[in-house]
Order: structure tokens, then sequence, then C-alpha cells
């Protein structure tokens, strides 16, 4: 755990694949907080910390993350946290505007997995949003994947079932990081074909920041869909980004 958060902490600074997620995020979060800077932000397993940076020009952000490590990571790089379940939140009904997920939802045991989404439901408001972010696509299934620890990757249809199941209103459903499938895509079938026994083993290469040059290209690649993105949606990609609003 000490190895993957010191690895993500690094990516979150500068690998383009986070470049792209965060600016995928940013018209998505305008819209949940309609422009309002006092919305109250919950972010639920917030890992590292770093999200909540990206949170608070948009309202009063805080969050929790299940692990100890975890939070005293966060905390040690100046982060507000706590430790808390995301299946049991600390937090009374109708406290917050919005509640955010990102990346978590895929390693959660089934039955967390509704649990957290209930949750969320809970200590939102009547009309408050959630904002889920999730890896795509079975067939991306890889080494990063028995890094994280995934137990899923969702389809829009398994995302949309979840989600409205937990009394939602979708606003926006949307596929994201289109411009880096055609790389992910062979990476992760050539991992699965030559694994040993047919199990996948763990592997940090995806995680871990590239050469200035490439970096700065796909970058640039990831900054030009997130222009797109924000006039179409996306038909495929390795991650669903999800806007609904509690009804």
């Amino acid at each position: 755990m000490d190895r993957l958060l010191e690895l993500t902490y690094r990516a979150e600074q500068s690998h383009f694949w986070f470049r792209g997620f965060r600016q995928y995020m940013q018209p998505a979060l305008a819209a949940a907080t309609a422009g309002r800077r006092d919305a109250k932000i919950l972010d639920c397993g917030c890992g590292t910390g770093s999200n909540l940076d990206m949170l608070r020009p948009y309202g009063r952000a805080v969050g929790f993350d299940l692990t100890r490590v975890g939070t005293e990571f966060a905390k040690a790089h100046g982060h507000r946290v706590a430790q808390a379940s995301i299946s049991h939140m600390p937090f009374r009904s109708g406290t917050f505007d919005l509640a955010t997920s990102f990346d978590v939802f895929q390693v959660l045991p089934d039955v967390v997995e509704r649990q957290a989404i209930a949750e969320m439901s809970r200590v939102l408001k009547p009309g408050g949003r959630l904002l889920l972010h999730v890896a795509a696509l079975p067939m991306l299934h890889g080494k990063h994947s028995v890094l994280s620890e995934e137990k899923r990757r969702y389809t829009a249809a398994s995302l949309r079932a979840l989600v409205e199941d937990a009394g939602f209103r979708i606003e926006r459903l949307t596929f994201d990081h289109l411009t880096l499938l055609p790389l992910m895509l062979p990476v992760r079938v050539w991992q699965r074909w030559t694994a040993a026994n047919g199990e996948v083993t763990a592997g940090e290469a995806e995680i871990t920041v590239p050469i200035a040059p490439v970096n700065a290209a796909l970058s640039a690649l990831v900054s030009l869909e997130a222009m797109a993105l924000r006039l179409v949606d996306m038909p495929i990609g390795s991650s669903l980004m999800c806007l609904g609003r509690r009804k």
C-alpha cells in the first residue's frame, strides 16, 4: 500500500493520464456546483488527497479514506482528511451538495459497492449531485488492474444501472480517455496473452511518469480530448464518468 500510494502521488502531479482526468472533470464539477463557491463537497475514498486540490475551487471540500496509511499520507501532504469506510460514512444525512468518488468503485467488493452508492445518496441533500469516475471495459484488464486490486471494470450499462438503482437521475454519462485507448488496448491484451498460467501479475509501468517528451505529447493529446468532451460525449474510452442528481 505504501508503494502504491507513493507511485500514485508522484503520478498525480504530472502524469498525462491524471492531467487528462483533471481536465475532464472540470466541466462536470462546474455543472454540479452551478457556479457556487460555497458548495459542501465530500470526496469518498480520497487516497493521497490530491483530488481535494481539484475540488477546492468549487466549494468547501473534505475527504476520507479507509486506510490509516492513506490518511496519514494525505495529511503529511497538507490535506484535511479523515479515516472512514465508504460503506459507513461518519456524516449526517443530507449534509453535502456534491459527493465525488474517483477511481474507487472498481476496487470495492460487490456488497460494499452497493452500500457505498447508498451512503453517498444518504449524505447528499435532496437535489445534491453525485460525480463518479470509474475504470471501464473489462477487456482492458491488465497489470495495472492487478496492482490496484480491481474487482471489476464497468460498462456504460452497468454503471447506469448502479447509479439509477440508488435513486439518482443521470445528467451525464460518458466515456473518457478515448485518445489513449489505441495505446492501452494492445498492451493490456498482450499482458493477458503472455501471462504465465493465465494469471496476470501486478505491474508499475503504467503509473510511472514517462520521459518528458512522451509525457508532453500524450498530455497534449488528452487536452485535445478534454476540449472535445466539453461539447460531446465519448462513445468509448478506458474510463467512465457519471454525473447524477439525487431525486
